[in-house]
């Protein structure tokens, strides 16, 4: 099932038991980020927070959590809430063969009902606001889906990004953002300051489920996260045509921002608690003005704690990282079979594959540190045999301790690039890279000896099904 809207999946959520209302009041700090920090602590089935009930605010409606479980996830996708985690990226990464599905365009939209234009521009007046960490240098937009077109070619779709991308609010109509330099935004940006212009944008918040999935998603530059989305969906993306930047934004959003990057504007943003698990410290970052502001009526304000993880983040960027990078690898490489990216959005990257000779799954871990999105993030890959399903750790620490021998399978790649809030950079950017070859050596590296590997017996699978299938029926 395709939702238009995010009160769409809200609703299906609560059919399903995964919406959890919070009718009792609670303070704006620490209550909210705490509940939702909590819901990460609950485990795998964890729902969907909604309160509107919030001290200080008159009419407050707020989301948190609502990717923030497996169960959700799928639901998500629209799959059974029970849906396996491994199916969940098997049937992500069969749906991305569907891209690319032409958005439907639309009329009308929702949020159009309300507007406030110039000197009216107050996001304070439309927006219950709250910190998420209480070392936090203010509040933040932390789930917004962020449109900007590549100045030089602004007609082309394909390069029209959409992006999450944190947002400091610091006044009215202010805000500060992080353009991670890997990021197609900050590519955007660089090109409008070459020129001398402002960059113009459309900032969403609220959206159906697959667009915050695919705005987190490490896409090729010219590809499409609107013809991903209905790729994902199932059915075409629903936009509409943003009338200040006329950009195309999501159908259902419930609140859409306009405005520009400012030109070679920099001021200090941060500190941020963040997917790290650490606090980013303040740095100079990019300013946006915000000059219109559309809204539906009563709009429903979603946000998402980020800290340690597990939180809601690592469910919605967890499958999205693990696929790009499963397809930009056997596009070259199809032995590969499968890629679990879930931890800390690929800074540590495990990886099955086939081997066609001595030496090769440390050239494919190579190339999943080239790929756009290993660049800045996969610092460590960890490589296994086929027969290992990296999705299982028990199986990938066998075959760390079983297969590894330091002298020749520890590859360590000296100063390069990743992204600034990894914490363990020095200076800032820079790491070395790390590959570590968990596979059994083949010709003609003929190190070790694995020459007679112990495997399931034939009957196992049959043994699992049956007592998989007595244990549910008692």
């Amino acid at each position: 099932m395709a939702y238009d809207d995010l009160r769409a999946f809200l609703d299906a959520l609560d059919r399903q038991g995964q919406l959890l209302r919070i009718t009792e009041e609670v303070a704006p700090e620490p209550d909210l980020a705490a509940a939702a920090n909590a819901a990460g602590r609950i485990g795998d089935g964890a729902p969907a927070l909604y309160f509107d009930n919030v001290t200080g605010f008159t009419d407050a409606r707020i989301a948190m959590n609502v990717h923030g479980s497996w169960r959700n996830h799928a639901l998500a996708l629209g799959l059974p809430v029970n849906t396996p985690i491994k199916e969940q990226v098997e049937e992500f990464a069969q749906r991305w063969d569907a891209f690319p599905v032409a958005p439907e365009r639309r009329e009308n939209a929702p949020w159009s009902e309300n507007t406030l234009d110039g000197e009216d521009v107050d996001l304070f007046k439309v927006l219950p606001l709250f910190r998420l960490n209480d070392g936090d240098g203010g509040f933040y937009l932390d789930k917004a889906a962020i449109v900007s077109r590549d100045p030089d070619d602004p007609d082309n779709f394909g390069k029209q990004n959409v992006g999450i991308y944190r947002l400091q609010v610091k006044g009215r109509n202010r805000l500060g953002m992080q353009p991670v330099p890997m990021h197609d935004v900050a590519l955007h940006l660089r090109k409008a300051e070459e020129r001398g212009e402002d960059l113009p944008i459309a900032i969403t918040l609220g959206n159906e489920p697959v667009i915050s999935i695919v705005a987190g998603m490490p896409m090729a530059y010219d590809q499409s996260e609107y013809e991903m989305a209905g790729a994902l969906r199932g059915a075409p993306a629903p936009i509409v045509t943003a009338p200040l930047t006329g950009f195309d934004v999501p159908w259902g959003s419930e609140v859409v921002l306009e405005g520009v990057i400012e030109g070679r504007k920099r001021e200090i943003e941060g500190p941020f608690g963040e997917f790290t698990g650490h606090y980013s410290g303040g740095r100079r970052m990019a300013v946006v003005r915000i000059d219109k502001i559309s809204y539906r009526t009563s709009p429903v304000f979603e946000s998402l704690y980020i800290g340690m993880p597990w939180t809601e983040t690592d469910y919605l960027i967890g499958p999205n990282t693990c696929v790009p990078l499963l397809k930009q690898l056997r596009a070259e490489f199809p032995e590969v079979q499968a890629v679990n990216a879930m931890y800390t959005h690929g800074l540590l990257v495990i990886i099955s594959t086939k081997k066609r000779y001595g030496g090769f799954a440390k050239a494919v871990g190579m190339r999943a540190m080239t790929t756009p999105h290993g660049l800045g993030y996969v610092k460590m890959a960890i490589m296994v045999d086929e027969d290992v399903d990296p999705f299982d750790l028990p199986q990938v620490m066998w075959a760390m301790s079983a297969k590894v021998n330091p002298a020749g399978d520890i590859i360590n790649l000296p100063n390069l690039s990743v992204l600034e809030l990894d914490p363990g950079s020095q200076p800032a950017g820079i790491t070395d890279k790390l590959i570590i070859d968990a596979t059994t050596p083949v010709a003609p590296d003929d190190r070790g000896n694995f020459s007679t590997p112990a495997k399931d017996l034939p009957e196992t699978p049959h043994w699992t099904a049956k007592l998989q299938a007595m244990l549910a029926a008692r």
